[in-house]
């Protein structure tokens, strides 16, 4: 019996919910909405992650400096024997190690 009531109540309670909606359709007003907090906005500000291009243009330079040997170390500090397996997320950091040569 309890179930039963508690079924009644929310279909009294969708009957008001949808005469509110039916009034503020009829006058143009928004409806009300409950308010809600807005999520924050980021402030982190994010870096601009270079692009292999962009790393292998930087590296070819240092290369043609005659710092071969110095960018196959760099490569290699992050765990790789070519760039192209040089994880992304360290290319910034790649980049300014290279610009440090």
């Amino acid at each position: 019996m309890k179930l039963f009531l508690r079924v009644v109540e929310d279909v009294q309670a969708l009957a008001d919910s949808l005469e509110e909606l039916v009034v503020a359709m009829q006058t143009n007003e928004p409806e009300p909405q409950a308010e809600t907090p807005e999520p924050p906005m980021e402030t982190k500000s994010e870096v601009k992650q270079p692009t292999l291009e962009e790393v292998r243009g930087l590296l070819a330079r240092k290369s043609q400096e005659g710092k071969s040997t110095e960018v196959k170390a760099l490569i290699e500090k992050y765990g790789a024997s070519r760039l192209s397996d040089v994880p992304t997320e360290n290319y910034a950091a790649l980049v300014a190690d290279a610009e440090g040569l």
